[in-house]
């Protein structure tokens, strides 16, 4: 069958299952709007100029997703659907599988996409709400490149009060980023904002860092990196406990192995996500007033 071409998609990364959340909180509707914060983000995406949306989610939530969620989408677009599932992983390592209980990563998520995209794609998570502004920076940048780009925002504007957060922190000179580390349980302490690093030692994070909040623009090529290096994941680490395959992690490889450019574009608008369940009236009352104003 050909494959339908299209000149920017949209990758939804919803495998996640929100453990801290309490759920499955990439399906938890906005009060007042009747739709996810998901569906906001597609719209955006749309108005943009994507006309093919790739959903990777788990299994746990296929049936509303198609049931409620697919039936609201704007009309016109192809949607595919694309379960991460934890026996996803290159026949080698089959026996990983039974050691494993939560899905293998953001990298991993991306990763399932790879034989529907076929062109520039922007990537998103399902429960950060980024602005229709930032959607367009990204379908500007294909306009007149071929390379990657991200948009990036304020870290200390994406902390929460309920506790941690995990963060891509980026480094930036020339327009141009440099390197993303992936930080866990970053939180403001006193005037401080803080963080464990990969080797999980608390740091301190810049007041001005910009993090990922996995906002991407990619091309096809990125999926040689994403299976290269999921095989050394696998491979390397012992896997069946927590260690978790980050999307960040490959877009470092592929800047430190000069192999990649990435343009990174500071946002214009706030960023909205929702971690913990706790947050979930706060913030879907402030994307009600967005929207309505």
């Amino acid at each position: 069958m050909k494959t339908k071409k299209h000149h920017l998609s949209l990758v939804v990364l919803a495998g996640g299952l929100g453990s801290r959340f309490g759920g499955n909180k990439q399906i938890a509707e906005i009060t007042g709007l009747g739709c996810t914060i998901m569906e906001l983000s597609i719209a955006d995406a749309v108005a943009a100029g994507v006309t093919q949306v790739v959903l990777v989610i788990n299994q746990a939530v296929r049936s509303e997703i198609e049931q409620v969620i697919l039936p609201r989408l704007p009309t016109g677009i192809d949607v595919v659907l694309v379960e991460q599932r934890i026996d996803l992983v290159p026949e080698q390592f089959q026996a990983l599988v039974q050691q494993r209980e939560k899905p293998w990563g953001t990298g991993h998520a991306l990763l399932c996409a790879k034989e529907h995209v076929h062109n520039p794609a922007i990537v998103i998570t399902a429960d950060d709400y980024y602005g229709a502004s930032s959607f367009l920076l990204l379908a500007d940048h294909f306009k007149s490149n071929n390379s990657w780009a991200m948009v990036g925002y304020p870290i200390i504007d994406t902390l929460s009060e309920q506790g941690g957060v995990n963060r891509g922190v980026c480094q930036v000179k020339n327009n141009q980023l440099v390197d993303v580390v992936e930080y866990l349980n970053i939180q403001k302490e006193s005037t401080q904002i803080v963080g464990d690093n990969p080797q999980g030692r608390r740091e301190v994070i810049a007041a001005d860092a910009l993090g990922s909040m996995s906002f991407w623009a990619i091309t096809p090529t990125f999926f040689e990196r994403l299976e290269t290096g999921f095989a050394e994941f696998l491979q390397k680490y012992d896997n069946g406990v927590r260690l978790e395959y980050y999307l960040p992690d490959q877009i470092q490889h592929a800047i430190t192995s000069n192999q990649q450019i990435v343009t990174i574009y500071t946002a214009k608008e706030s960023w909205y996500g929702v971690t913990y369940k706790s947050e979930l009236q706060d913030v879907t009352g402030k994307l009600y007033e967005l929207r309505h104003g």
